[in-house]
């Protein structure tokens, strides 16, 4: 990842091979700036950054200042682009350091050291105000390092930055959560209505897919789990369990209608006079769609001990099954909002205590 910042950079060296003019009487003199091709000058660069802009606008933004102990201050505006290596594992609750060093290109440390200035090393404009992160704090170091051809000189910024949760909360977490409690509405809706139900849980889960690649566009492709990728799962587990309950109360429901569909064939097999003779009617022209049912004598036999008939004891088995379906629907109820309290309670606890370390 990069980032971009603008800094006033400021150098300053004693030369003692200068020779000052005798009249000179003020503090410091300012220097055309075409001087420094005849002077010697540190040479510093930025080891992290990918790109420097010099700043011309309306004139070259850099000075040179000689002071009367011989000390030359260099100062100039520079645009940096950086790079920054970031960790996403506790995304969006993480913490990032981002450095700026500054290294000297040919002078080894027998030749040239740098150093931050005592009395005031650095200063960074109170009013910076990024949209995504908080500035927590900015520390000096030393990246002095040992290469092949010799140990170069370093020093480095330090730029602590701490992500906000306001644009996430918005539009990543509470669209989210609404999402998995309209997957629950579901166990509210009678089980006959199958294409209600099913619509609502595929639509929904569908919703949170959608939303789950919205919230890594702004990434860089990682191989590691983040933060935000077990909430989103999570989350995608709960919708598709309010689809796999739904299968499991349809099936429940297909138990009691296979009985019914059952007795419905037997009722529609030619009926038999007692006589052992098969009773078929037949409807006028003109009205092939009415069913005509001879009347005849109930010669049931009575069932001892009180016996439900078949079709009574159909219906019994249907209802009980539904009742059974319509059971799980309200344990789910319960359990559903439960264990996705449960879930935000353990995710908030874990990754708000690591945004106060």
């Amino acid at each position: 990842m990069t980032y971009v910042a603008d800094i006033f950079m400021s150098q300053s060296w004693k030369d003692h091979r200068l020779r000052l003019p005798e009249n000179m009487t003020m503090k410091y003199r300012l220097l055309p700036v075409n001087w420094l091709k005849k002077m010697w000058r540190p040479d510093s660069f930025f080891r992290n950054a990918k790109r420097v802009t010099f700043q011309e606008m309306t004139i070259p933004n850099h000075y040179i200042w000689l002071y009367s102990d011989k000390t030359i201050l260099y100062m100039v505006k520079l645009t940096l682009l950086l790079s920054c290596a970031m960790k996403f594992e506790t995304y969006p609750h993480d913490t990032q350091t981002c450095t700026l060093k500054i290294e000297s290109l040919s002078y080894t440390t027998d030749d040239l050291i740098f150093d931050w200035e005592e009395e005031v090393p650095l200063v960074v404009d109170e009013s910076i105000e990024l949209p995504q992160h908080n500035l927590v704090d900015s520390t000096l170091g030393d990246c002095t390092k040992v290469y092949s051809t010799g140990n170069f000189t370093c020093i480095e910024v330090v730029f602590t930055l701490k992500r906000r949760l306001g644009y996430y909360m918005f539009h990543t977490y509470i669209p989210t959560c609404l999402i998995v409690i309209m997957s629950w509405i579901s166990f509210w809706i009678k089980p006959e209505a199958v294409p209600a139900r099913v619509t609502l849980c595929v639509t929904s889960l569908l919703t949170l897919s959608t939303q789950h690649a919205q919230s890594q566009k702004s990434l860089p492709p990682v191989s590691y789990i983040k933060a935000i990728d077990i909430f989103m799962s999570s989350c995608t587990v709960f919708v598709f369990a309010s689809l796999m309950e739904y299968a499991f109360v349809n099936i429940l429901l297909g138990e009691g209608g296979a009985d019914d569909s059952q007795n419905e064939d037997e009722q529609r097999r030619p009926q038999r006079s007692p006589n052992g003779s098969q009773i078929k009617t037949s409807a006028p022209k003109g009205m092939r769609n009415m069913v005509v049912v001879p009347k005849m004598q109930d010669s049931s036999p009575q069932l001892p001990n009180g016996t439900k008939t078949k079709q009574t004891s159909s219906s019994y088995r249907h209802n009980r099954h539904r009742n059974r379906a319509i059971l799980v629907d309200k344990i789910s109820r319960v359990v559903f909002p439960l264990s996705f309290v449960i879930l935000n309670i353990s995710y908030w606890s874990v990754y708000l205590e690591l945004l106060e370390l």
